[in-house]
């Protein structure tokens, strides 16, 4: 109060006298206006501000579909300056003028950090399918070579977001989330759900939506990228656990015809020993269009879904299922939902009753989409998928078509009505709302099995869901596969920790051969190289099956490869199950843009290939061809295989720390590009100095074996620390604490590692392991084999261990 006393002492003596007030102090933040403008800053806790503009005099009444969090009692400072209303929490200062209305916003400091432009918002009249209301738009000034990242899931092969356009309105392989994160270490959310123009260029950064009652954003100051997401979390909600089967490997086509194709793919995996968890069912086992999405096995060829179901389950093999968000005008949903008026009219997937290739529109199918901002409707929806499907057994959901599907587009499209509005008052939030639906349903239902929804689109809040976001039914190509590294880790960077794309790629269009054309089938190892490395492995795609067994057999390269992906998948299981936790309990993130742990490295922060999984490994997904020829005779080209010399790659390896081969235990400095041997079953794979892995045992499926013993990989060169995390998997006593942490603490002056007290317990835990400590070096603790000569082997009892190497 003192300092506020005296910032209002200092504005009368400099302006010699009291200046007519024209805002006034509020138990959260400001009400002012400026110009015809009025404005609203409010401190949701000391590092996080939301700033609503308004048309002066009128009312605003918003509530966020996003934002669940409610504003913390958060101390701040009031006074005026001159023009300047300046608001200074602990961490954040921020400033309105009260003639322009610019809000700009520093460190306590004075560091500058972000502002909008003076006159920046802009209300424009629009008439929302017969409701008058505004398009709204706020321009930002950023310095001139700051890096942004986020902005959600874009194909375009960008990493840091600057100088572009995008129109954001969901689609198939684009998932769009009005929010950035600064390389300064703050993030802006711009919270507005209906189709929204962001652009960056010399001018400035804009937001424009076309529909919204005010200009509604929050800003988030975390110092770093880590911080920054952390609070987005903290407004837009925390991360559940996912059980620890989802991390293994998934196995999809489009699209499995029968129940016995479907369980014989399991088996055939488990005849051949390679690992499996997931087998995923795709659409038209309910039957025909007219019946789409009836949430029942209505298909003759699953003649007994509970069989098929159990018969999954008794291979130690779990399931997701398709689903999606519109319905065939037969079924029973499509009857209940019509009633209520939660059915929408516009074109959507599939357009034809026909199943034939190409659509015959003189038998349109009828299919419509439902209304998820309807809580009646997602009643509904939950019903239906709970007695027919849920009951089962079934372990997950595939929300296929989130976006969702909409062809033929024309602008009165959007003026379908919804719960909440106009369609285009809301139609960003359509994922958010139907996964939320879903997600809400089952966890009332049950604490038993965790939630687990694969999806195709994504909106700011979806973190809360306990859902994976795939990034699309993409074609395949090698500009393809680097694309999506990206694409998700932008969509990351917007706090949204779990996505996935279709290993292989979804169409094979460039690839008229199919698996016969050797690019391809190089482009598939790569691509499930990379597939190993990201929060969900899974293969799925059109045009030509994926099993490994359709890349030959044991010997073969490709073949290899494959299987040598999923196994050190695998092996890497306790080490990404704990990472997990991470992201749970301390909003960490599991694929993380170079400039989360080297934000102070120029060259890092716009390299768009490479990334760490995790705070330990730096993953480079090989993006080229490097084993297929083309070879001529006479006027005939063919491709073929050629694996007889070994090919490099030049991966750059961050400033500030050194790194070891993951292959061969070689030390490197950072700082530098290298060459890096890669055979095809090798993807450069690097582990920063001072990490432990904890590695686990050879598995079929996750499950199949206790982590004991439990292979401990120091890798010298730096101090460093990581927590095993267990519990009992797959159900939600976590929540309630039942879950065991142990902590691993490397001191590399002394060369030793303090293995702390197991903290907590849950059913089932090990009360006396075994772990096998290996300090990795050149040639040793190396790959994806078991180390047979470790350092020492402990015999841990829950107690506190120090173990000198």
């Amino acid at each position: 109060m003192k300092r506020q006393a005296l910032v209002v002492f200092l504005a009368v003596i400099l302006t010699g006298g009291l200046l007519a007030q024209t805002w006034q102090k509020t138990d959260r933040g400001a009400k002012a206006s400026a110009g015809s403008v009025d404005i609203e800053i409010r401190f949701y806790n000391p590092s996080t501000v939301r700033i609503v503009k308004s048309p002066q005099g009128r009312p605003v009444d918003k509530k966020s579909l996003s934002v669940i969090a409610a504003p913390q009692k958060t101390a701040f400072s009031i006074g005026q300056t001159g023009d300047e209303l300046v608001l200074e929490s602990e961490r954040v200062l921020v400033s309105l003028n009260l003639k322009n209305g610019q809000i700009a916003f520093s460190t306590p400091a004075g560091e500058p950090l972000l502002k909008d432009k003076a006159a920046g918002a802009v209300f424009t009249d629009f008439n929302d399918a017969g409701v008058k209301t505004f398009s709204v738009s706020q321009s930002f000034v950023l310095d001139k070579d700051e890096a942004i990242y986020g902005l959600g899931i874009q194909q375009q092969g960008k990493m840091v977001q600057r100088s572009l356009k995008l129109r954001m309105v969901q689609g198939n392989t684009d998932d769009y989330i009005p929010f950035f994160l600064s390389v300064k270490g703050y993030g802006l959310f711009w919270d507005n759900y209906s189709p929204t123009v962001f652009e960056d260029s010399p001018e400035g950064t804009s937001f424009r939506s076309d529909v919204g009652e005010c200009i509604d954003y929050y800003f988030l100051y975390g110092s770093d990228a880590d911080g920054v997401i952390a609070h987005m979390r903290g407004l837009t909600g925390q991360v559940p656990m996912f059980p620890l089967w989802t991390y293994g490997y998934f196995q999809s086509k489009e699209r499995y015809k029968s129940q016995d194709e479907t369980v014989d793919v399991v088996k055939k995996y488990r005849e051949l020993g390679v690992p499996l968890d997931g087998i995923i069912q795709d659409w038209q086992y309910w039957g025909n269009n007219y019946l789409w999405n009836a949430m029942e096995f209505l298909n003759t060829e699953f003649y007994n879904p509970q069989k098929m179901v159990d018969d999954v389950h008794g291979l130690h093999a779990h399931m997701l299922i398709s689903i999606w968000n519109s319905f065939g005008p037969h079924t029973k949903q499509y009857n209940e939902l019509e009633k209520i008026g939660a059915l929408m009219d516009f074109v959507t997937w599939p357009a034809s009753g026909s199943q034939k290739w190409p659509p015959n529109m003189d038998y349109p199918s009828g299919v419509r989409v439902y209304d998820p901002y309807n809580p009646d409707a997602r009643d509904i929806y939950w019903k239906y998928l709970n007695n027919g499907i849920f009951s089962l057994g079934m372990d997950g959901w595939w929300i296929d078509s989130s976006e969702p599907d909409h062809l033929q587009f024309r602008p009165s499209d959007f003026d379908n009505k919804t719960a909440l509005g106009s369609f285009r008052k809301v139609r960003n939030a359509f994922p958010l709302m139907t996964v939320g639906g879903v997600y809400d349903h089952q966890r009332a239902a049950t604490s038993e099995k965790r939630v687990f929804i694969l999806t195709r689109s994504a909106f700011a809040g979806q973190q809360r869901y306990g859902a994976n976001t795939w990034t699309g039914d993409v074609v395949a190509s090698w500009d393809a596969l680097r694309n999506q590294i990206s694409g998700g880790l932008n969509f990351s960077l917007c706090g949204i920790p779990y996505w996935n794309s279709d290993i292989g790629g979804f169409f094979l269009w460039n690839f008229p051969k199919k698996l016969d054309d050797p690019d391809y089938r190089e482009l598939y190892a790569r691509w499930m190289q990379f597939g190993a490395f990201c929060p969900m492995m899974r293969s799925h795609g059109t045009d030509a099956p994926r099993e490994i067994y359709q890349f030959g057999q044991q010997g073969d390269p490709i073949y290899d490869a494959i299987d040598k992906a999923i196994n050190l998948r695998y092996r890497l299981l306790p080490y990404i199950y704990s990472v997990s936790w991470d992201v749970t309990h301390n909003q960490s993130t599991m694929t993380r843009a170079l400039v989360m742990d080297f934000p102070d490295d120029m060259k890092a922060l716009d390299i768009n290939d490479e990334y760490m999984f995790g705070k330990s490994l730096l993953v480079y997904p090989v993006t080229r061809p490097m084993y297929s020829k083309v070879r001529m005779s006479g006027d005939d080209t063919t491709r073929v295989a050629d694996f007889s010399r070994i090919q490099k790659e030049e991966v750059y390896l961050p400033a500030g720390t050194d790194w070891i081969d993951f292959w061969t235990g070689e030390k490197q400095a950072g700082g530098q590009v290298i060459q890096k041997e890669t055979p095809i079953d090798i993807m450069p794979l690097f582990v920063r100095a001072g990490s432990i892995l904890l590695i686990g045992p050879v598995v079929q499926y996750a499950e199949e074996k206790k982590w004991n013993p439990l292979e401990i990989r120091i890798y010298p060169g730096a101090d460093g620390e990581i927590v095993l995390y267990e519990d009992e998997n797959d159900n939600y006593n976590y929540e309630k604490g039942l879950y065991s942490t142990i902590a691993f603490r490397w001191d590399d002056e002394k060369q030793s590692v303090t293995i702390g007290d197991r903290k907590g317990s849950f059913a089932g835990m090990l009360t006396e392991r075994m772990f096998h400590i290996v300090r990795v070096s050149a040639g040793k603790g190396t790959g994806i084999d078991w180390v047979e000569k470790v350092d020492k082997i402990v015999t841990y009892k829950g107690k506190q261990v120090v173990v000198q190497l």
